[in-house]
């Protein structure tokens, strides 16, 4: 019985890791996209930064 929770837990765990990584991977793709929009469209009269920090 308890080989078989093991196996049950290690699945659940690795189903949760690999959803949290691909839930990641799309955030960090729309952070890059704003990145990208805000290097593009930065005005031209400032310093070459568009953030404030």
């Amino acid at each position: 019985m308890v080989p078989l929770l093991l196996v049950l837990l290690l699945a659940l765990i690795l189903f949760g890791a690999g959803f949290a990584v691909k839930i990641l991977w799309w955030v960090a793709i729309a952070v890059l996209v704003i990145w990208l929009i805000g290097f593009i469209a930065r005005p031209k009269n400032s310093s070459g930064r568009w953030y404030r920090w």
